[in-house]
């Protein structure tokens, strides 16, 4: 049936997009370009369908070269949580029955990373007059909100085809359509609040949608851009803008491992944040995400972060103090944002971070003042903390570094894991140099910290934990637990009773190692006191 539009829609929808646009212009502050407009640089998908022409991120199919089943092109310098998406689409079909249809995943799974299959939310669009707007779940549960609708989504009652409560109208779906430019640029913005998701094209709200359905709905998850199967057809994004938003529904945490620098199950930073996230998956308090081999690509990492955990080598290979990233970092620690550190990353040169680092977590390692010796501590005793929730007493070697380099009187540092090395071990030899420091020597018998904790007056929280150098280590249940919990804790979250629970099995022990690191390791106790 031919739709016709009233002179008076015609001049409404006009003004609305007016009005919209000139608003959306105003709210850009903080809002992150991911595109670079040159090249695809960030994104990963078939070079057969997929390039960058005038500018714009550019997917075709042609009698020639057809995809089956759909295909993406995925954003692979990290995952959305909580988010404000803006970009602008066109999408043209180049068949006779002009039929075309794309989206916008987010919150999604790759399913196939070599098809470049995805699954998940998608905002969709069209060439056509009915599926622009619509909230479809691809791979999923299929259409939740059609356009113009607000809804709730709830689980299935029978089947499993998701409960869908229609709770109102954002709009009438014709009008909103006469808004839509067919065959040109229009602007998509996606926003992502916890389970309260909305669409917007042309500045009108499409949909709005809380999503109930608690085991099928996604959290996060990565933004990919769809190619759809079928007749060819042509779609292009530019202008892709990100803006990440606070948690709704937990604390952030980001993690961010060093690249690969020592031999097998030594240093295994990627490996060792990968096995942490896992184990922090199923806790309503945190909501972790982690980026590999060194500092991020994505410019918005750290955006709506409230605890970052640095795990990699230190010293002048610190991640956070090459180029101008303290005076960065420090910003973030002066708005609250929680920092842990993990074994060499407790180290930095006296002369560039010390004085951010006794900040932003009570102390560093200090080359030649702080001593590295490969020892068995005896943590006999816990402090109570919120730290050492469900930690027990345990022994476990690595190269636990003490002696730091701390605040002055250390000041609000508050000791975690405390032991004292026997005189052999303060005698040496140290890992580099090999020592033995007459300093060290001179406090023979005192205890020394392997692990701290700060509460700073800024509202931020930071730590530091010396061991982490075996990566076996991550097998024993307190080790790991000890950390996990201060992850928490350091991101503002509330740490359960008994702390964080968790269980690794060998095969996850030794999953994501460094190329060419993986080895059956020693074999070494798993018990609770070991």
């Amino acid at each position: 049936m031919k739709r016709i539009f009233s002179p008076e829609k015609a001049v409404l929808c006009a003004a609305l997009s007016i009005f919209f646009a000139c608003s959306g212009n105003a709210a850009e502050k903080g809002f992150k370009s991911i595109f670079n407009g040159k090249d695809l640089t960030g994104w990963k998908g078939s070079s057969e369908f997929w390039s960058v022409r005038d500018g714009a991120i550019t997917g075709q199919t042609t009698p020639e070269k057809v995809t089956k089943p759909n295909t993406f092109i995925v954003w692979d310098q990290g995952e959305l949580d909580d988010f404000d998406l803006r970009l602008k689409f066109k999408i043209k079909p180049d068949n006779e029955e002009g039929r075309a249809n794309s989206g916008i995943q987010y919150r999604s799974t790759l399913i196939d990373s070599e098809k470049f299959i995805v699954g998940g939310y998608q905002a969709d669009f069209e060439a056509g007059q009915t599926y622009s707007g619509i909230l479809y779940e691809e791979r999923g549960r299929g259409i939740l909100a059609l356009r113009g609708q607000s809804v709730e989504v709830h689980p299935p009652t029978k089947g499993k085809k998701p409960t869908i409560k229609v709770t109102g109208s954002v709009g009438d779906s014709d009008m909103i359509q006469a808004a839509i430019k067919q065959g040109d640029w229009n602007d998509y913005r996606i926003v992502a609040r916890g389970n309260h998701l909305m669409h917007f094209i042309n500045g009108h709200k499409t949909v709005d949608i809380i999503d109930k359905d608690d085991d099928k709905r996604s959290k996060s998850g990565v933004l990919a851009l769809q190619l759809h199967q079928g007749p060819p057809m042509t779609v292009q994004f530019k202008d892709i803008r990100l803006k990440r938003l606070p948690l709704q529904e937990a604390r952030k945490l980001v993690m961010i491992a060093g690249k690969p620098s020592h031999p097998p199950l030594m240093h295994e930073f990627n490996a060792g944040v990968q096995l942490l996230h896992k184990c922090l998956q199923g806790q309503d308090r945190v909501h972790s995400t982690f980026y590999l081999n060194g500092w991020p690509a994505d410019p918005t990492a750290f955006d709506n972060a409230d605890g970052i955990f640095f795990y990699m080598d230190g010293r002048v290979k610190h991640e956070a103090i090459q180029g101008d990233r303290l005076q960065f970092l420090d910003k973030l620690v002066e708005k609250g944002v929680g920092i842990g550190c993990a074994h060499y990353g407790v180290e930095v040169p006296a002369d560039k971070g010390s004085d951010e680092f006794k900040k932003w977590i009570g102390g560093h390692y200090e080359h030649e003042f702080s001593v590295n010796p490969m020892w068995e501590p005896d943590f006999a005793k816990q402090f109570v903390h919120p730290i050492t929730r469900g930690v027990g007493p345990f022994k476990v070697k690595d190269e636990w570094y003490f002696n730091m380099r701390w605040r002055d009187g250390q000041q609000d540092v508050k000791p975690i894991l405390v032991a004292t090395p026997s005189d052999d071990v303060r005698d040496g030899p140290y890992v580099h140099p090999r020592g033995p420091y007459p300093h060290i020597l001179a406090a023979k018998g005192a205890r020394e910290t392997m692990m701290w904790a700060v509460e700073r007056h800024d509202g931020g929280r930071g730590f530091g934990f010396t061991g982490g150098h075996y990566h076996i280590n991550w097998g024993n249940d307190n080790f790991r637990k000890v950390v996990l919990n201060a992850l928490l804790w350091m991101a503002g979250a509330d740490v359960p009773k008994g702390g964080v629970a968790s269980s690794v099995t060998e095969k996850e022990l030794m999953s994501n190692l460094d190329p060419k690191k993986a080895r059956k390791p020693k074999p070494v106790s798993n018990k609770k006191g070991k």
